[in-house]
């Protein structure tokens, strides 16, 4: 897995559409539900004339944590749901990567945000290891 400042990213030896169902299920298997998925290929065309690659962007959400993180501070609503992207690379082959909790979280100094975000961090890194087995 590799790790950026700002998130956490694997690649696959899927298909783009294989990618994003995979990467559902190991949410899923996770705790997370995707809220939102948001089809940037489309979006980008659409609005801009402007031709991408595959790429969507999935919202999603454990609502354990969400909920913890909303009872410690209201605002943190800001900075939900975790984002998670997926996006075809070459035929066959597809990235998911997920937003680094921790790097998101740590803006809020609240220790029970930090422990949200340590525990959302581990779930998503679970995810993303289900993948590449």
């Amino acid at each position: 897995m590799d790790t950026t400042p700002y998130g956490l990213r694997i690649r696959v030896s899927l298909p783009f559409e294989a990618a994003v169902a995979r990467a559902t299920e190991a949410l899923s298997a996770q705790g997370f539900g995707v809220l939102t998925t948001i089809d940037m290929q489309q979006a980008l065309k659409e609005k801009l004339g402007k031709d991408i690659g595959k790429y969507v962007i999935l919202g999603a959400c454990n609502p354990p944590l969400a909920a913890r993180a909303l009872d410690a501070e209201p605002d943190i609503g800001l900075l939900l749901p975790c984002n998670v992207i997926v996006y075809e690379t070459a035929p066959g082959a597809s990235t998911v990567a997920a937003m680094a909790p921790l790097a998101a979280l740590s803006l809020v100094a609240n220790v029970e945000i930090a422990a949200v975000a340590e525990e959302a961090d581990r779930r998503l890194r679970a995810a993303l290891a289900t993948m590449k087995a």
